[in-house]
């Protein structure tokens, strides 16, 4: 008989092209730098605030949104947040004034991407694999490099042969009249609508949360005195800082400074991306069958040596061998991060607590994105933020080489309360 393909499988592929064209976009603020800073009589600093206000939007969301998850599901929050986002983005091609931008972008486009985040993605997971979770985190947060990919390199090339106003407004169409009703159409918040069971079965290792009942049963102010809590958050925001914020806002104008053309430039943005999807899909795989917390400990160690190559790459073999390795280590991080949330937190609601995670890498995010601009505007160089970069990853990897094993006492006690 044909075997056929579960709707979960669906559900993968529409929450991968979302976060595809929504994080895509985001990750596309780098491109207008430059643009911006000619159009507005901006500095770096003054135009880092953009994407540091928007980071803070973002973040400042999450466990507001991983509620709102909770209550209306993945599926409203997912859909509307894109259909925010391709309309402010689109919007910004009118603006005539700096401050127009920092509302546009700095807040409408944020609490769009802040909704169409791995928050909603990763509830999906969580109710329609019982099994592969560490797979299919991997593949959903792909979506964030295949975004990086096609799109950042895209925008470049869209503002070299045109402006950047025509960019945005080809990138709001795509995600209003394209992505939005694919959305609307395929996506389901859980199997039961289509009256299926999760691929793993319903007695699979872990089950959907029900967030009002075990809330009570785990109160979040336990949830603060926890070391996994920590351990977890604070190597998160590090991340944010390093990744989203350091490298998607200065990345672009680093190289430029010094001196790579736009057809490196272009091009070491395309592999760190195409590297980053393969990352992405083998700590998914990893996360399934090894120590998340060993794979964490070598993800970050691994990026701190990549900024050491970055910092003396004054040359285009060494910037493409940067973008090889920082790629592979990226976005890496989240599928284990998020398994280990997972499993630590099982009596808690899961988008809440994502929520939280994000809260974190997001204000790391915000800090990565101005924090480099102010120096630069001082010492007009990235020296100082890069080796400050340097230090903070390995701090991360130490935290998280420290946190404990799932099966710890503190695992039994939670289990003990769901009993």
């Amino acid at each position: 008989m044909e075997k056929r393909v579960h709707y979960a499988w669906i559900i993968v592929f529409v929450t991968f092209l979302a976060l595809l064209a929504v994080q895509g976009v985001r990750l596309s603020f780098g491109a207008f730098v430059e643009p911006w800073e000619k159009d507005f009589s901006m500095d770096r600093g003054t135009l880092s605030l953009i994407s540091t206000l928007s980071f803070i939007i973002y973040g400042l969301s999450q466990p507001m949104i991983g509620r709102m998850v909770d209550l209306l599901g993945p599926r409203k929050i997912l859909s509307v947040s894109t259909f925010i986002v391709g309309l402010s983005i689109f919007l910004t091609s009118f603006v005539h004034h700096a401050w127009q931008l920092f509302i546009l972008y700095g807040i409408f486009v944020s609490i769009g991407v802040g909704g169409a985040s791995n928050v909603a993605a990763s509830v999906l997971v969580t109710n329609w694999f019982n099994e592969k979770r560490g797979l299919v985190f991997g593949i959903i947060e792909a979506g964030f490099g295949a975004g990086q990919m096609l799109l950042v390199p895209g925008s470049l090339l869209l503002i070299n042969w045109f402006d950047w106003k025509l960019t945005v407004m080809i990138l709001g169409v795509l995600l209003a009249i394209i992505v939005f009703p694919v959305v609307c159409l395929f996506l389901r918040n859980h199997p039961r609508e289509k009256g299926l069971v999760p691929i793993g079965g319903e007695n699979g290792e872990a089950q959907p949360i029900d967030s009002k009942e075990t809330s009570k049963k785990l109160p979040f102010r336990d949830i603060l005195f926890r070391r996994q809590f920590w351990f977890l958050i604070l190597p998160f925001g590090i991340c944010g800082f390093t990744s989203t914020g350091l490298m998607d806002t200065h990345l672009i104008p680093f190289s430029h400074d010094h001196g790579f053309s736009m057809t490196v430039t272009s091009a070491a943005v395309s592999i760190l991306a195409g590297f980053n999807i393969v990352g992405i899909l083998i700590s998914g795989v990893v996360a399934d069958r090894w120590s998340s917390r060993k794979l964490l400990f070598c993800l970050y160690s691994a990026r701190a040596l990549s900024i050491c190559i970055l910092l003396y790459s004054h040359q285009s073999a060494l910037l493409l061998i940067f973008a090889v390795l920082f790629g592979l280590v990226d976005f890496a991080t989240v599928a284990p991060t998020q398994l280990l949330a997972t499993q630590y937190f099982k009596g808690h609601s899961v988008g809440f607590i994502l929520g939280w995670l994000s809260l974190s890498h997001q204000i790391g995010s915000a800090l990565g994105a101005y924090l480099p601009g102010l120096l630069y505007s001082h010492e007009d160089n990235y020296h100082t933020a890069f080796f400050f970069s340097i230090l903070i990853l390995v701090i991360a990897a130490v935290f998280s080489a420290l946190l404990p094993r799932p099966n710890t006492r503190e695992e039994k006690a939670t289990k003990a309360l769901q009993a």
